[in-house]
């Protein structure tokens, strides 16, 4: 417990070190304390099924669309309902899917003005925090609301550093980011969805953690799970499907593509047999 307190606050203490060398150079970092909540307490809205490692990592071997085909069958939503729209981009398409608990964090970093220095620091570690103790993976998940969200960016390769060291799989958008080529080389496997990339940082004021968030037409709740690969983004509704059931409803969706598939290839395929297997 207290060298999980001492991680994060030399994470916390060195991330913060190096935003204040590159762009916040009036600002030095001191007595940044990152009161964690015991466990059992942290990120309280969670209220889900907390999945296991290796659901988790059966999750990741399943494509994002066979996820949503899985969905459908259970008819707890509107098969419209859901998932992201197009204008949300997959910036590393050669990742395996993302998965994770949903850690929503509202922010602006176009409207006038100078930034509130202390507390953006103080909210930044305060996100740290969140990652540190909340079920594993995490995805920080950033709404945008100044007036100009094609302006705003949220991360770069020192942000998404530190969130994937501390257990986050990846960060979701519906503004910018930049220095991808950054985040590839320094990042193994974490993933990044946004609309798209600028250059600048501009004023980041980070405005509230933990609210109910739209992000390109789907609506994430701190604690969902989320889904995502180069087709889009999924919030998975685990308050409605157990994970072994979406798992195994998976596998018989996959299984099926798989018997039309073979089908097509064969030399033996005509066109009524097309009809009975791709409406099977």
């Amino acid at each position: 417990m207290e060298k999980d307190k001492e991680l994060i606050e030399r994470i916390t203490r060195n991330v913060l070190e190096g935003l204040a060398s590159s762009g916040f150079s009036n600002y030095s970092p001191k007595d940044i304390s990152c009161s964690r909540p015991q466990p059992g307490q942290s990120y309280e809205n969670y209220n889900c099924e907390v999945i296991s490692p290796e659901d988790m990592e059966t999750l990741k071997s399943i494509s994002s669309p066979n996820i949503c085909n899985a969905i459908e069958s259970f008819k707890v939503r509107d098969d419209s309902d859901g998932y992201a729209t197009s204008a949300l981009k997959c910036m590393r398409p050669e990742l395996k899917p993302m998965v994770g608990y949903a850690i929503t964090v509202s922010v602006d970093s176009t409207s006038p003005g100078s930034l509130e220095k202390r507390k953006f620091f103080e909210k930044f570690a305060e996100i740290m925090d969140l990652i540190n103790t909340s079920p594993k993976p995490a995805i920080v998940v950033f709404k945008d609301i100044g007036p100009q969200s094609q302006k705003c960016c949220v991360t770069g390769d020192m942000v998404s550093t530190c969130f994937s060291s501390l257990g986050a799989s990846g960060i979701v958008t519906d503004s910018c980011i930049r220095d991808l080529s950054g985040i590839r080389e320094k990042t193994k496997d974490f993933q990044v969805f946004a609309t798209g990339q600028v250059v600048s940082h501009g004023t980041l004021n980070i405005l509230e953690i933990g609210s109910v968030v739209n992000i390109c037409g789907t609506i994430i709740k701190p604690g969902d799970l989320l889904h995502g690969d180069e087709s889009g983004l999924v919030n998975i509704p685990i308050n409605f499907i157990s994970i072994k059931n979406l798992i195994d409803k998976c596998k018989q969706v996959m299984e099926a593509e798989e018997r039309y598939f073979d089908y097509v290839k064969s030399d033996n395929k005509n066109f009524e047999g097309l009809k009975k297997h791709f409406i099977e």
